[in-house]
């Protein structure tokens, strides 16, 4: 990570802080040995992975909220991974994943920022039928659905890894895709809801998304 230009953070929950790296900003890019395009991810999209979005703030909330349990938790399409650090630092029982190759450095670098243990991570591709994840009690994920082809890849995603009862939180920005994926869910036998988030004044703006769950 020494060609990146770094930006370091504190971020409230309550009376938790979590501590994060990112990059400075979503210019940011160094491949240089080509593993990120050997995978399809360009220049452009090469450093979506490491700033943080307003959407990822909002699961990050909901999410410091929520009650788990021991419930075995798998976040998706984690990026710089807020929503899974601030369920480490709670000991909850969380897996990390990611298509991008620079992912699990920058997650292991800021559990160590934080002082907790390192959080089980797996780089896989929504298409892969063969990683090792296994079967989780909840999933979560923010901002995943950027283009059409990736209702159909998430859902079925998303259901090859969700136990016969399991809770799916997904927060959308609004990017029009919601009810296309809520339609698949419901063909995997989740039942649907959405709801606006009640408080988003950590964010600057308007957030004019929706938090999806989906219950089976």
């Amino acid at each position: 990570m020494t060609k990146l230009r770094l930006s370091y953070q504190t971020i409230e929950f309550g009376k938790t802080d979590i501590h994060l790296c990112t990059l400075r900003n979503n210019q940011e890019f160094y491949d240089p040995d080509g593993t990120a395009e050997k995978l399809g991810i360009s220049s452009a999209s090469w450093p979506i992975f490491g700033v943080l979005w307003p959407s990822s703030l909002v699961l990050a909330h909901y999410m410091f909220d929520c009650e788990t349990g021991k419930k075995r938790i798998l976040e998706i399409g984690c990026g710089i991974g807020l929503s899974s650090l601030v369920l480490n630092a709670q000991s909850a029982n969380i897996t990390a994943t990611d298509y991008h190759p620079e992912v699990q450095t920058f997650l292991d670098r800021n559990t160590e920022l934080n002082g907790d243990r390192l959080i089980d991570f797996e780089r896989t591709d929504w298409a892969d039928s063969n990683d090792n994840l296994g079967l989780f009690d909840m999933i979560i994920g923010s901002d995943l659905l950027y283009e059409d082809n990736h209702i159909n890849l998430l859902a079925t995603f998303i259901n090859a890894h969700a136990n016969s009862q399991c809770e799916v939180i997904l927060v959308d920005p609004g990017r029009g895709r919601k009810n296309k994926l809520s339609t698949k869910m419901i063909e995997f036998g989740f039942n649907y809801t959405n709801e606006k988030p009640a408080h988003t004044d950590y964010i600057d703006g308007e957030f004019k998304g929706h938090i999806l769950k989906f219950i089976r």
